[in-house]
């Protein structure tokens, strides 16, 4: 997606650099590339989390809503990511996508479940994982 991922932080934001090929012929993002820029969200939230066995996770549920358009003139959007919910096996996180000029171009609600890599399954959170994405859940409500 872009030159340089979004680096992992604690504050469930991203500013993520838009490429040339990301347009399309009408002159604004491809609408695909919107999915493509809440994953590197969602990939930059699992790293910062640093859960054990890499904390593997499938997208089970994606829902977007497309508020504006980003013209080919934006080299960058911010992409943030709020965990709402953690479940047995799951995550639901609201993310959005905002403009360099502070517009909101798109938000949506995402769910995660944990996944084993061996048995080809979704798992149950352990508690590291759950104790992780508890507190970065705190670090994102304002103070």
């Amino acid at each position: 997606m872009s030159a340089t991922a979004p680096q992992p932080d604690r504050t469930g934001r991203y500013q993520v650099a838009l490429r040339w090929g990301d347009m399309d012929a009408l002159g604004h993002l491809n609408q695909a590339v919107y999915h493509e820029l809440l994953e590197e969200a969602r990939i930059a939230m699992m790293q910062a989390l640093a859960t054990p066995a890499g904390g593997a996770f499938v997208l089970a549920r994606v829902e977007l809503n497309y508020r504006r358009e980003i013209p080919l003139t934006y080299r960058h959007v911010e992409v943030t990511m709020e965990v709402l919910e953690v479940g047995r096996s799951s995550i639901t996180a609201a993310q959005r996508i905002v403009r360099a000029d502070g517009e909101l171009a798109a938000d949506g609600v995402s769910v995660l479940v944990a996944w084993d890599v061996q048995q080809r399954r979704s798992r149950p959170l352990s508690d590291s994982e759950r104790a992780a994405l508890e507190q970065f859940r705190a670090e994102q409500r304002p103070s």
